[in-house]
């Protein structure tokens, strides 16, 4: 039986203008940057036209290769080859990507993982793959959004709108029931909804818009897998992210994504790598951010201190961020900030108070935070309540921090975050010491119910 040609790869091919000879190379030239050897020549490249079959991984390179020519995502479905495995994703070193398309591969592989699939143990990247990254965005200039791609449908504002309005429908989901509940829809809407239409025909300003849309999507997607527990996706997620932000140079979107990983590092004890990310958040993030978003830079920075016993240097990043807040009415902040109002502010002092163990002061401004933070705002209000029992333990008053971690475990609203879950069990640790107390016991006894409410949920 004589086989069909591949029309659909011969059309890509076309749109792109590559040769056999071409193709071949470009496909060798994405597997090597991947790590492996292929010997993909245009006789091998002529048998795929003719309608031969194709190992799985070289039609996810083949993809690859055409998607940075034509500076738009192309599946390896869309090239006639059935089947094929999503972009691979290396488990350790996958670096600052060089081009846009690698960027939206990068992206689609990530999407096709989900947090509780991988060991909550997989190593997170190295120091030296994220001080290279924030190394390349720290000096890169903005590209500029691809506005010449040929292709058949043009996104307009409305589309952005649409985007805007899943992510806060996606971010208010997260603050309410953390990241594990949310981000299989996430992942789909970011890949089926998001993704493709950055490959389609837009004007300059309405490609800015979407991409600054995209990057946020992107990057509610690289919170919701560290609230989840599994850090080296997260990982992922934020260096692609922030590579997004260049696009548009959007510095202040690229100083959130320091800024997050600087928060991520520090939950891990990682100071130094904290520090740096911090660091590198308030210097890239000063010439284009408002003062909201360098209160809330510098309050990285603080935290970041804190955790590494620096006190003249944590005392420092507060006083900044409190100067930077006291400036934050006086100009117009994006939508995303929305959240870092004075409640976020206090509720980031006051872990620093407890990591630099000043009870009294940590205490004050705990109870502060509990009391200024929205309700809608569940997980940071259950962070903020197991703060101020950590707090309180610190201070000697151990009956009233068992019965404030009981508020927070009773609420039941944050449990679904990973973090919540292991902010509990530090407290858990800490008042081991007075286990026979019964107070303590009857925490013990409510944290046991409310996770078997939580498994019947």
């Amino acid at each position: 039986m004589s086989k069909e040609p591949n029309r659909k790869l011969a059309a890509v091919m076309a749109e792109a203008g590559a040769s056999n000879k071409g193709l071949a190379k470009r496909v060798r030239e994405v597997a090597q940057r991947h790590g492996e050897h292929l010997g993909t020549t245009h006789v091998a490249v002529q048998r795929w036209l003719d309608g031969s079959g194709i190992q799985r991984q070289t039609a996810v390179f083949v993809a690859e290769a055409l998607s940075a020519k034509l500076r738009r995502r192309v599946a390896p479905q869309d090239l006639g080859f059935p089947g094929a495995a999503p972009a691979p994703t290396p488990a350790v070193g996958m670096g600052y990507a060089g081009s846009l398309a690698e960027t939206l591969s990068a992206l689609d592989g990530l999407t096709h993982q989900r947090p509780e699939d991988g060991p909550s143990d997989e190593p997170q990247l190295p120091n030296v793959d994220v001080h290279a990254a924030v190394l390349s965005w720290l000096v890169a200039r903005p590209e500029g959004v691809p506005t010449d791609v040929p292709a058949a449908r043009r996104v307009g504002m409305r589309d952005v709108a649409a985007i805007w309005t899943a992510a806060g429908f996606f971010m208010q989901l997260d603050f309410q029931f953390g990241g594990g509940h949310a981000h299989k829809a996430f992942r789909h809407y970011f890949r089926e909804d998001v993704l493709p239409l950055l490959g389609c025909s837009y004007s300059a300003k309405v490609g800015e818009a979407l991409f600054q849309a995209a990057t946020e999507m992107s990057q509610l997607l690289a919170w919701t897998a560290y609230d989840s527990g599994n850090h080296a996706l997260a990982d992922r997620y934020m260096l692609s992210t922030l590579r997004l932000t260049q696009v548009a140079g959007d510095r202040m979107m690229g100083a959130r994504i320091l800024a997050n990983m600087s928060h991520q590092a520090n939950y891990l004890g990682q100071a130094p790598r904290a520090l740096m990310l911090a660091r590198a958040s308030v210097e890239g993030g000063k010439a284009g951010s408002t003062p909201r978003a360098m209160a809330l830079f510098s309050a990285h920075e603080a935290r970041a201190l804190s955790t590494a016993q620096d006190h003249k240097g944590a005392a420092r990043a507060m006083s900044e961020a409190e100067r930077f807040f006291e400036r934050a009415d006086s100009a117009d902040d994006p939508e995303w900030l929305s959240y870092m109002d004075e409640a976020e502010l206090i509720g980031e002092f006051c872990h620093c108070f407890r990591d630099l163990g000043q009870g009294a002061e940590a205490v004050r401004f705990a109870e502060r935070a509990v009391e200024l933070t929205n309700p809608k705002y569940a997980r940071t209000l259950g962070f903020c309540r197991m703060v101020l029992a950590q707090s309180q333990l610190l201070n000697g008053d151990l009956d009233a921090a068992v019965t404030t971690a009981g508020l927070a475990v009773e609420a039941g609203d944050a449990l679904e975050s990973a973090r919540f879950q292991r902010y509990v069990g530090d407290f858990q640790r800490e008042v081991s010491a007075y286990g026979t107390h019964p107070a303590v016991q009857q925490f013990s006894g409510q944290v046991r119910d409310a996770m078997n409410r939580l498994d019947d949920e």
